[in-house]
Parts: structure tokens; C-alpha cells; sequence
């Protein structure tokens, strides 16, 4: 027989009479249909023919991957294309890969142990909350084609990360967790009713033949939950075996086949007990955990891809004549001069070449008032040109801005994060090695002596062993506090808070929008003139009814607007109401206009402004960020647990030192960036301390990744949010000291619950090896174990009964 000639592109069999040729690398080729005739053609035309050089001999092993899998690998060695996501730094280049089919912890193990047995890998960190596995290695070493093919052996498929692909990807893999969920839920209460009706309980006149009936129709509901629901289980299943690397996935593919198998041999023969209720079941609990954690990673991955659309679509460059042409940012190289009016956002890292304004930072720094920057500073990718319009020379794009900086620090942070879950898997492998070896060993004792009997009591060890109790434990006491909390406005996002906050001796706070209101509020006047307070209040009002810098939103608006409002970035504004013409702002500034002399300044914190007009100063005004009015409560609260307290933030005005000693903060640090704040983390780390975060902004975000447990104002972006581990929708810092005292509770519970479950595991697993509890009494006393369960978490749906620390807030009233 005539092997048939492969399609030179897909590799597959080329139909007999097929006239699909084309040219390539100066021969003729067949091909197995039009679509693989009409790629070839492009990527001939295209310049690409050089992709067919690169076709590997590892398609004579059998084991290799398919030819045409190889050959599509292969032009990731490529130069242009390898340039969008990797990054060269000396001989080793950097990326970010987006990385399929992960279910556990376990498989970031895997994953990591197997790259770095590689010669010439230096790093692969794979980051479990959204599924990206950042790999440092020496490409003239290992090309990056080698490095994917080696996942794909593993069992996993990697593509270059790109942030909408992954949402989108993360969106697909969740409409699908959704869909078979459903199915699950829907199947099982109809395949219940039919097993129900099965039972020596409940099975009153029923004839023969509706009893095989019923056992037919219970088994063609249980199918497509077995091979459609619960394919992710198998799948995993068979990828662990073939890795000899044991995970729940394993445990959860016996429990479940056995029982489908069970049920068929039932089915056909009439003996034995059906369980393909309890199928439904455990597909749906399990399916039901897992579609809970897509959506956490879903919102994270949503969450970051903001961030990177802050910056502008356009943006205006500069030609040699002078003139601006509008281009696509992508378009923007490094050296380019852009036109930055007012209001618009930077599009690049540079330096200023012409103009002075102030640019709003608190997105990287935290500091609510714009900054004055003029010729020669430095400017930011993502920040806020508030007044002056700028020239501005391009020295960073992409991956190498601040702002990328700030995302990758975000990453390395949640890829370190979850150490606490791979010792949690080690525990779970032994324990499960330990269930399986028992139930095999049982399995061949009742072999010999009562082979009917064998499978049977295997298979009630499996159903009463199954962690269901187990791994209901700590989640519903988790749920049942997450939603007390929630009423108390504190929204939980991850479970290990309420565990974690037991373990807590500091708390790391920012300032501006935390433990302050982040916004300016005028606190007093002093009049220096023959005009009272209200009057210089409304002049001052006047003139800032004309800005849009934040400091104009605290004197409010007055019925009068000032006219020729000009503004010197950094200074202050000059305008006139009526004939008198007047400024506001610094002091040199203002007394310029009168030649006066500058008054002396008093010596308060706060934000001091000087008014004046042609004859001289008229009043100082003192603005100030408010505390909030419960920030002594949390603090006290703190105090009383001897937790250390630190302020970092990344104001650099003496209103750090001012807070932290009204408040009684141990330690104040001020002008930090995002990863000066990291390194003080990291430091807190390396001496023992379990560390709790309070923030609100995006230079928080690597802090908040990183930290132990983080809480996220209300009121603090949406990035912030989601990296945070709970999030403060009310805004009311007394919250916490309510959520201190629930997570004693919680402990407690949690505690009650394993006690609870791992006594009934204990107990039952003799039983069943001795053969003295059925699968079917099994599968009864692991739903009322897990019952028990629930209930006792419930108890922890009651508010708490102890009352928050309450404090009144100090009063500034204006004078008059």
C-alpha cells in the first residue's frame, strides 16, 4: 500500500488526485487543500519563505510534537517578532509568557522545576493569580522556540502575553467554567430524582421495568456531566500521571469515574447501588470552586489592562519645521519631541525642551498637588500636564516606562506571594498518596478474601475519604464572614484575610486618601489688612473660579469671577475683580505686584497662601488634608494589639511627620516611590513580621501585591482594588477594628469545622475498610459531615457584638 505524500504545510495526507502546488524554496510542493496552498503562496510573497527552512527532524520520533506545531514555534526565534514582548538585557533576554491549562499550585511547580533544568534558563517564575510565567534566559543558548516546546511536552501551552489577549482568553476560559457549571447543576438534581427513586426507601410498587428505566435514564443524565462537566478534571488527571506528579485532580478523577463505572455495571446487571448522584455532586461543588477563581483572575487581569490604557491613543509630535502632526502612539520613537497642551495626558517618559506647567503625579507618587516641572525636568508617562503647554523630548516607551515599571513590580510581587499555598499542596499530595495506598491495600485484602465485595468497599473508602468536609472547612466560615464584613462595608476579595489578620504584628498605612480625606480643605484665614476674613475669602475665590488646579476646589465659588485670570505654573494666579488687581499664591510671587515685602510666614503645617493687590498682602490662607474622623480609632485599635505602626507615603511635605505624631505612628517615612515602599516591605519580611497594608493608590499596587494582607480604600483605583486582599467600600476606617474582632471568631470556627471533619475522616475510613458502611451510607454521612459543616459557619453571619472604637473627630472651625 502507498503511503500518501504529506501536505507540506499542515503535514497531513494529501488526497489522491489533488492538484493544490505551489512554489517554495525554489521546488514544487503539494498540499492538501486550497486554505494550506493560499498560507504557503503568502508566505512566499510575504518575504517569509525562510519559516519553511526551519522545519525540525523531530518529527521522526514519535513522541515529538506534530510537524507543523514545531514549525509555527519556530518563528518565535525570529528577531521581528520576539520584539513587541521580549525584552535583551546583556546575553539574556526577558519575557512574559501566557500560560494555559494551569489548575493548582502544583502545576507552577511543575512548570518552574522543568525550565530551570534547562541549560541556559536564569529565571522562570510562574505568577498562579493570572497565569503568566516570566522567563529570564541566554537566547543564543536556548532559542525561545525550545523553550515553549518544552512546556508543550509538559503539558501546557504558552503564547506571548499581550494584556487584551489574556482578558480575552481569561473571558473564553470562563464563559466555558460557566457552561459546563450549569450543565452540572441541571443534570444532577434530575439525575438525583431518577437514583432516588431507585432506593429500597423509596422504591414503592415500582415494576421491574421502570426500575431498569430509571436506571437508564440516570445514567444518560450523568454522561454529559462525567464527559463534558468534569473534562478539566480528567484532563489534569492525565497530565499529572504522565508528569508522576500527584495533585486533587487525581483523587477527584478515581472518586469520580469509579462511581460512573459503578453505576454503569449497575445499570446493565441490576446489582448493586447506583451512585451517579453522588457524580453530580462532587462535579458540581468542585466545578463551582474553580468557576470562583477564574473570575477572581478574570477581574485581575481586566484590572491591569487598565492601567496600561492610561495613556493616550495620539499624541501630537513635533516635525523639524515646528509643526505638529497628530500619530498613533505606537508610531512614537524614542527622540521624538511631542506637543503636550493642558489637560492632556503624557504619552512617554521624557524631558522638558520648552515651556513650564505642573503636572499632576498621584498616580505614581501619591502627592495630590500637581508639581511645578519647567526646561530640563524630567516628566512621566500616564501623569496629568494641568497648565502650561509643553515641548517634550521622548526617552522611554513601552515596557520601559515608569508606569510599565510599576506593573511589572506588580507582577513580581503576586508571583511571590503564594507560598503559603505550595506547603498547603505538598500537605494535600501526602495526604492523598496516603488515602489512595490505603484504599488500594483494603482493596486487595477484600480480594482475597470476598472478591464480590472488593470494589465495593474501595469504593466507599474513595466516597468517605473524599475531602468534601475537609475542604469545606475554612471556605464557608471564609463566606459566611466575608458577607458580615460586607454588610459593615469591607469587601473581602481573597479568603486568607480574616486567617491572616490572627497573624498581624505591623500595618503599613498611606497618607493621602487613607488616613487622610485626599483632598484639600481651606482650615483657617489670617487677615493681614482693613479686610475681614469673608471678604479676602471671596477675592481669593474669585480669582480660583478660573482654575481647574485642585487647590481652587477648596475655596469653593463665589458669585464674582475674576477677569484676565493668568496663571504662572508653580506660583500662582493673577487676575482682576473689578479695577483692583490682585494674585494668590507664593509669597514672592505675590508681593512682586506691590513691591511690599514679604510678611512673615507662620509657622503651622499646612498649605500656606499669601492674597494681595497693587498695595500689598491682604491674608494668608492655610489649606490642609483632613484626617479622617475614624483614623484614631484604627489607630488605637492597633496599639491595643501592640502591632508596629509605620506611615509611608509618597508626599514629601512635613504633613507626613505632622500626621504620624497626632496619630501616635511609629515610624513615618515621606517621598518614597513605589518600589522604595517594596523594599521597606521586603525588609519588614526579612525580619519575621507579618505585615498588614492600607492603601488607596496605583504607587501603593506593588505594596499591596506584596504585603501579607492588604486593605484598598474605597475610593482608590481600580487597579488598587483588585490587587488588594479586601477592599473598604465605605470608606469607614472603623470597619477594621470590627474585622480584627470577627477574625478571632473566624479562627475559631475554622478550627471547630477541621476538628469536626477530620474526626469523621478518621472514623469513617475504618468503617469502610471493614466493610461495615456501604458507598451509598458513605456518600449520607459525608453530606450530613458537611452539613454540620455549613451550619457552623453560619453562626459567623451574626454582626459583631463588640462595639468599633469610636473617636470624635477635632474640630478647626474657620473664624469669621
Amino acid at each position: 500500500m502507498t503511503t500518501p505524500t504529506p501536505c507540506y504545510h499542515c503535514a497531513l495526507p494529501v488526497p489522491a488526485g489533488s492538484r493544490f502546488t505551489a512554489a517554495v524554496l525554489g521546488q514544487p510542493r503539494e498540499f492538501c487543500c486550497p486554505g494550506c496552498q493560499a498560507v504557503a503562496e503568502a508566505i512566499v510573497a510575504g518575504g517569509l519563505e525562510s519559516y519553511y527552512q526551519h522545519r525540525s527532524e523531530a518529527s521522526a520520533n514519535p513522541e515529538a510534537l506534530p510537524v507543523q506545531l514545531v514549525d509555527e514555534l519556530a518563528l518565535y526565534d525570529r528577531a521581528d517578532v520576539q520584539a513587541p514582548f521580549v525584552r535583551h538585557e546583556g546575553e539574556l533576554a526577558e519575557t512574559t509568557l501566557l500560560m494555559e491549562g494551569i489548575s493548582c499550585a502544583a502545576c507552577g511547580w511543575l512548570i518552574e522545576k522543568h525550565l530551570r533544568t534547562l541549560p541556559g534558563v536564569a529565571e522562570a517564575r510562574l505568577n498562579l493569580s493570572n497565569h503568566r510565567l516570566h522567563v529570564r534566559w541566554a537566547d543564543a543558548q536556548l532559542p525561545l522556540s525550545q523553550v515553549l516546546s518544552e512546556l508543550r511536552h509538559i503539558g501546557y501551552a504558552a503564547h506571548p502575553y499581550q494584556a487584551d489577549r489574556a482578558s480575552e482568553q481569561l473571558a473564553s476560559e470562563n464563559r466555558l467554567a460557566l457552561r459546563q457549571l450549569g450543565v452540572a447543576g441541571l443534570l444532577w438534581f434530575q439525575a438525583m430524582m431518577a437514583t432516588m427513586a431507585t432506593w429500597p426507601e423509596f422504591n414503592i410498587d415500582l415494576s421491574p421495568e421502570l426500575h431498569t428505566i430509571l436506571r437508564w435514564v440516570a445514567l444518560f443524565l450523568t454522561t454529559p456531566i462525567v464527559f463534558y462537566s468534569c473534562a478539566p478534571f480528567f484532563k489534569g488527571a492525565m497530565r499529572d500521571l504522565r508528569t508522576r506528579h500527584l495533585t486533587m485532580d487525581v483523587s477527584v478523577s478515581l472518586a469520580i469515574g469509579s462511581a460512573y463505572i459503578a453505576g454503569i455495571w449497575t445499570s446493565i446487571t441490576g446489582v448493586g447501588e447506583l451512585y451517579f448522584d453522588a457524580v453530580g455532586m462532587f462535579a458540581l461543588f468542585l466545578l463551582a470552586g474553580r468557576y470562583l477563581e477564574r473570575r477572581a483572575r478574570e477581574r485581575t487581569a481586566a484590572a491591569t489592562a487598565q492601567l496600561v490604557n492610561l495613556l493616550p491613543a495620539s499624541c501630537l509630535r513635533l516635525g523639524a519645521d515646528g509643526q505638529s502632526e497628530r500619530i498613533l502612539l505606537s508610531e512614537l520613537r524614542v527622540g521624538d519631541q511631542v506637543l503636550v497642551h493642558p489637560g492632556a495626558i503624557l504619552p512617554a517618559d521624557g524631558r522638558i525642551l520648552d515651556g513650564q506647567s505642573s503636572v499632576d503625579e498621584s498616580l505614581l507618587t501619591g502627592e495630590y498637588l500637581p508639581q511645578p516641572r519647567t526646561l530640563g525636568d524630567a516628566v512621566t508617562a500616564g501623569t496629568l500636564n494641568v497648565e502650561g503647554a509643553l515641548t517634550v523630548e521622548v526617552l522611554a516607551l513601552g515596557q520601559d516606562t515608569r508606569l510599565s515599571a510599576i506593573v511589572r513590580l506588580l507582577d513580581r510581587a503576586q508571583a511571590e506571594k503564594p507560598r503559603l499555598a505550595e506547603i498547603a499542596d505538598r500537605a494535600a499530595q501526602w495526604f492523598l498518596l496516603l488515602s489512595l495506598i490505603a484504599a488500594a491495600v483494603i482493596g486487595l485484602v477484600w480480594w482475597q478474601l470476598d472478591s464480590s465485595r472488593a470494589f465495593w468497599i474501595v469504593l466507599a473508602m474513595l466516597v468517605a475519604t473524599c475531602p468534601c468536609a475537609l475542604s469545606l472547612a475554612t471556605p464557608t466560615a471564609l463566606t459566611a464572614a466575608t458577607g458580615t464584613l460586607h454588610k459593615l462595608g469591607l469587601l473581602l476579595t481573597r479568603g486568607h484575610v480574616l486567617e491572616g489578620l490572627n497573624q498581624i504584628d505591623t500595618v503599613i498605612f498611606d497618607k493621602t486618601g487613607t488616613l487622610t480625606e485626599g483632598r484639600l480643605a481651606l482650615r483657617s484665614i489670617r487677615p493681614l489688612g482693613l479686610l475681614d476674613s469673608d471678604q479676602c475669602l471671596g477675592l481669593a475665590a474669585a480669582l480660583e473660579n478660573r482654575s481647574e488646579h485642585p487647590i481652587a476646589r477648596a475655596f469653593g465659588r463665589a458669585p464674582l469671577a475674576a477677569e484676565e485670570v493668568h496663571s504662572t505654573p508653580g506660583l500662582g494666579l493673577e487676575g482682576r475683580v473689578g479695577e483692583q488687581r490682585l494674585r494668590i499664591g507664593q509669597p514672592g510671587f505675590v508681593c512682586e505686584l506691590s513691591g511690599a515685602a514679604v510678611p512673615l510666614m507662620p509657622d503651622e503645617a499646612g498649605q500656606w497662601l499669601l492674597l494681595g493687590d497693587s498695595h500689598g498682602p491682604l491674608a494668608w490662607f492655610v489649606l490642609d488634608d483632613r484626617l479622617r474622623a475614624d483614623a484614631p480609632a484604627l489607630l488605637a485599635a492597633c496599639k491595643a494589639r501592640g502591632w508596629r505602626t509605620l506611615l509611608l507615603s509618597g508626599d514629601s511635605s512635613p504633613m507626613v511627620a505632622s500626621v504620624a505624631a497626632e496619630l501616635g505612628i511609629d515610624e513615618a517615612r515621606g517621598g518614597l516611590r513605589p518600589d522604595d515602599k517594596l523594599q521597606v516591605l521586603q525588609q519588614l519580611h526579612r525580619e519575621g513580621r507579618k505585615v498588614l497594608m492600607l492603601g488607596d493608590g496605583v504607587n501603593d499596587v506593588p505594596v499591596l501585591a506584596a504585603a501579607d494582607i492588604s486593605v484598598a480604600m474605597g475610593s482608590a483605583t481600580d487597579l488598587a482594588k483588585t490587587s488588594a486582599d479586601a477592599v473598604l467600600l465605605s470608606n469607614r476606617l472603623d470597619a477594621l477594628v470590627q474585622a480584627f474582632s470577627l477574625a478571632r471568631r473566624t479562627r475559631r470556627v475554622i478550627i471547630e469545622n477541621l476538628l469536626w471533619a477530620g474526626l469523621y475522616n478518621g472514623l469513617m475510613l475504618p468503617f469502610a475498610a471493614l466493610g461495615w458502611i456501604t458507598p451509598v451510607w458513605a456518600a449520607v454521612g459525608m453530606s450530613i459531615s458537611s452539613l454540620t459543616v455549613v451550619l457552623n459557619a453560619l453562626r459567623l453571619t451574626r454582626l459583631p457584638s463588640t462595639p468599633a472604637i469610636s473617636a470624635t473627630p477635632e474640630t478647626r472651625p474657620l473664624p469669621a
